[in-house]
């Protein structure tokens, strides 16, 4: 007896908008710039969701701060900036390979809740974080990377184009959000701030044709 053929299951809205990639915002804090050479001490990321009304908002956030890595260098001048006190009572850190559990199993979750093949990373300077989250994914020899290895967006390509700023708070703020320069170079505020700057581009952007459609 012959077996009907299986039904396709339809591609969800995300993974239909993005050829079956899921956007996730992360943001890497580090002690310095050379992704081959200085420690990944922070990681925050943020996957992209939709709404009831099919609108792209804020996922929910997962992060962790790192122990940095044996052979990894930090740039004193790195943590001036971030603020980052490796030595803080309550920074709790874990080691590389159980931070990239703790942030890569939401973003898996969410990347099967939608019906995609793979993540995608969103950044602002995206091969910045790509750079450093390819390199501590080398380094502990993690097997289980939801990340797409090369492809990026990067929200300074977007903020340019919808409203001229280039600048991650300019950017924000000429979206219609606030920036709090005291909050800034923390891994989770800047990975959020990055995902409202996303979402607010593609929910002003007008969706793209339906195949076949005139």
């Amino acid at each position: 007896m012959n077996q009907p053929p299986p039904v396709a299951t339809p591609a969800s809205p995300m993974a239909k908008r993005f050829r079956g990639y899921l956007p996730v915002v992360v943001d890497v804090e580090t002690g310095g710039f050379d992704w081959n050479r200085h420690a990944l001490l922070e990681i925050a990321v943020v996957p992209i969701d939709l709404d009831a009304d099919g609108r792209y908002v804020l996922g929910e956030t997962a992060s962790a701060h790192v122990i940095p890595a044996d052979g990894t260098e930090i740039d004193p001048q790195s943590l001036e900036i971030t603020g980052i006190d490796l030595d803080h009572p309550f920074r709790l850190a874990k080691p590389e390979r159980e931070a990239l559990n703790h942030v890569f199993a939401p973003v898996r979750t969410a990347v099967k809740k939608h019906g995609c093949q793979r993540a995608i990373l969103v950044g602002h300077n995206a091969h910045f974080d790509l750079n450093f989250l390819n390199a501590t994914v080398a380094r502990c020899g993690h097997k289980r990377n939801p990340f797409h290895p090369f492809s990026v967006f990067d929200t300074v390509t977007l903020g340019g184009v919808a409203y001229g700023q280039t600048v991650l708070a300019r950017a924000v703020q000429a979206a219609g959000f606030t920036w709090d320069s005291a909050e800034a170079h923390s891994a989770v505020y800047d990975a959020e701030q990055t995902a409202r700057l996303f979402c607010a581009v593609l929910n002003a952007w007008p969706p793209p044709p339906t195949p076949g459609s005139p």
